[in-house]
């Protein structure tokens, strides 16, 4: 039996709602239970952990044995990083929404928010001494370093108001921060739990389809349906992030319409104008931008299912590595 996202969901939020706390005699640490939960219980792709999983058994892990279920908590590792990752995420964006619905400091305040997204983050590590597999806490560490790195950079441009950027420098802080806990740890975690070396090829495919998955979910942001993506559209140029295809635009714009854009962007994103945000993004969509990023993504794309498959050719398991390349495609090449 294959473990896709779907038929894995039910198993890791089982694991999230048993090992996060339930009840305090004091209402206020209720609360703070209840906002635990909430990102979690929300769902998700799932992605993350159906590729550790797939990894896992590709390598040799059979479902059922007690390597199974080290690797079932490794995935479930997984999904509290990333729910508590978001919500620190969400809170340095000024975010509206998350999966549909408001982010949780728009609910709860950025103090409360921020202390849940701690607490989410210790339960982390204890998902992961549920595991019981010593050599995947430097995995997880290295997740831990890279994603941060990559978000300093990215935050970093944002507080100190810089645009004097090239397309290199967006790829370079997207392989930081979406990359290696897309792709590659979730990879190399799949043969940790096996008791085998990771592919050192892992990285390099994974560094090039978490860069194409990211600029595939910026590429959406500005043109995806809200309902199926979760999240508002155009909320990166709200937020003024820089993406692969604001950084290719300002490089050929006319003048006029970056001084407009700069403009814009000095704003704080409460007194952002919604019609100057609806001509830039008219701009944008008009420019080509799009088109070339989406071209960059698929080179990308190419180059990680390539090595990826070399990677896995030889595993024990050539069912799931086969679904680990056709997953892998799916997420480098997502239109929705």
């Amino acid at each position: 039996m294959l473990y896709t996202a779907r038929s894995m969901r039910p198993e890791l939020t089982d694991r999230i709602r048993h090992l996060l706390p339930a009840h305090s005699d004091r209402p206020e640490v209720n609360l703070l239970y209840r906002m635990m939960r909430d990102y979690p219980e929300r769902g998700g792709k799932g992605i993350r952990s159906e590729l550790l999983l797939l990894s896992a058994q590709a390598h040799g892990v059979q479902v059922g044995t007690p390597a199974w279920e080290s690797a079932l908590w490794l995935a479930t590792t997984l999904e509290l990083f990333q729910n508590w990752v978001l919500i620190h995420d969400d809170i340095a964006d000024d975010s509206e929404e998350r999966r549909g619905q408001p982010a949780l400091h728009r609910t709860y305040g950025v103090p409360l928010a921020l202390n849940a997204g701690d607490a989410l983050h210790a339960y982390m590590w204890a998902a992961l001494l549920q595991a019981g597999v010593p050599d995947a806490a430097p995995e997880i560490l290295t997740m831990i370093h890279r994603t941060a790195e990559g978000q300093h950079v990215d935050l970093a441009w944002v507080e100190h108001r810089e645009w004097n950027l090239q397309p290199s420098d967006y790829l370079e802080m997207v392989r930081l921060k979406t990359a290696y806990y897309t792709v590659v740890i979730p990879l190399r975690l799949g043969a940790v739990v096996a008791g085998r070396v990771p592919d050192a090829r892992f990285e390099e495919a994974g560094v090039a389809l978490g860069a194409a998955f990211q600029i595939r979910d910026d590429v959406l942001n500005l043109t995806g349906d809200a309902q199926s993506y979760g999240k508002e559209i155009a909320g990166d140029l709200l937020e003024g992030k820089r993406t692969l295809m604001v950084l290719d635009w300002l490089t050929c714009a006319a003048a006029e319409q970056r001084e407009v854009f700069l403009h814009e962007m000095n704003r704080p994103r409460s007194e952002k104008r919604p019609d100057v945000i609806r001509q830039l993004l008219a701009w944008l969509l008009e420019s080509g931008s799009v088109t070339r990023a989406q071209r960059t993504a698929d080179e990308l794309a190419t180059r990680g299912l390539t090595l990826l498959t070399e990677a896995l050719s030889g595993l024990p398991d050539p069912l799931a590595a086969g679904t680990i390349v056709t997953v892998a495609q799916g997420l480098a090449n997502r239109h929705a």
